[in-house]
């Protein structure tokens, strides 16, 4: 069974990890989301690529879900001592070797794909991590500080502003013109499943879909495509997504994320127990859907999550 899995950073991660037990003999690719990349002391931070490969290396902070485990911070407190920031945004010592060797290849001439790859080498991660592209795109929000109406980087939106504000809207920089890294086309060409993880539908794997081709591949793989609702019970499970999907103009529901990725797209959607309700809703969209719990409270949880959606996936092909 050959999978691909559009991720972006905690959510994909952890629904990730509970794939490869539900399959542990698939072939899975992960395309992950390089909209939330961010330049930082003068180093190339890939933070939702670093996550899942942190993740499924198993070097991830369990409790944040992000950064590393057994992390200290006394680079960062020397930078703050010379006056360097952002403070509001938090490399760890052992995370800063990773963007250490990555802007060094980077720097030497090796796109972001071959980068990301050999930086599996070390951690094992048991699936094919691609960017979703070699090129620079960077995802901003347009936000309202002080009657000032000003774009900030999205890093800066959800880790310094803590989203405490109203995004207006959600713009991809670079995206129209970015490709598909090498191997993301192919990947998704060769695919038997193509799944999206409960990861932001925005800035996540709506970042992903923004990139010219890649939404195509999807539309026409001609393979089921099965999504996992992020919101339940009206609300985000974790992070933002209720504030970018309003500046999309989209409910915070699983049936009209549903919706915004469309039948076009999507073939099953599987929404949490307490949202059962909006299954006629989506059906009626022209995709059919299942509830079944959808909290990632542990590995196994998001195994049994993982096999609901193969389970979705082989009724549609059915």
């Amino acid at each position: 069974m050959r999978m691909v899995v559009l991720a972006g950073g905690i959510g994909g991660a952890r629904f990730l990890r509970g794939l490869k037990r539900a399959a542990p003999d698939a072939d899975i690719t992960v395309i992950g989301n390089t909209g939330d990349d961010i330049h930082l002391f003068g180093l190339k931070v890939c933070p939702d690529l670093d996550t899942v490969m942190y993740t499924l290396g198993g070097g991830i902070d369990e409790e944040q879900g992000w950064g590393r485990a057994d992390e200290t911070f006394t680079v960062k407190g020397e930078l703050a001592a010379y006056g360097v920031g952002p403070e509001w945004f938090g490399l760890g010592d052992r995370d800063f070797a990773t963007h250490i060797v990555r802007t060094q290849m980077l720097g030497a001439g090796y796109p972001l794909s071959a980068v990301t790859e050999a930086l599996c080498d070390r951690w094992r991660p048991g699936v094919r991590l691609l960017p979703m592209s070699d090129d620079r795109v960077e995802t901003h929000v347009a936000v309202e500080i002080g009657g000032e109406r000003r774009a900030v980087h999205f890093q800066e939106y959800w880790v310094k502003l803590r989203a405490s504000v109203d995004a207006h809207a959600v713009v991809p920089v670079g995206a129209e013109q970015a490709k598909p890294a090498p191997g993301v086309l192919e990947a998704i060409a060769e695919a038997d499943v193509v799944l999206f993880p409960p990861s932001n539908p925005v800035v996540s794997i709506g970042t992903i879909l923004a990139v010219p081709g890649i939404r195509e591949a999807v539309a026409e793989a001609g393979v089921p495509v099965v999504g996992l609702s992020p919101i339940v019970g009206n609300a985000p499970v974790r992070g933002m997504a209720d504030k970018v999907l309003a500046a999309v103009g989209v409910e915070a529901t699983a049936a009209a994320v549903a919706r915004h990725y469309g039948s076009g797209l999507l073939d099953g959607w599987l929404v949490d127990t307490v949202d059962a309700d909006a299954i006629a809703e989506v059906e009626a969209a022209g995709i059919r859907c299942r509830s079944v719990p959808l909290l990632m409270t542990d590995v196994d949880a998001a195994a049994a999550m993982a096999r609901e959606a193969l389970a979705l996936a082989e009724e549609v092909r059915g």
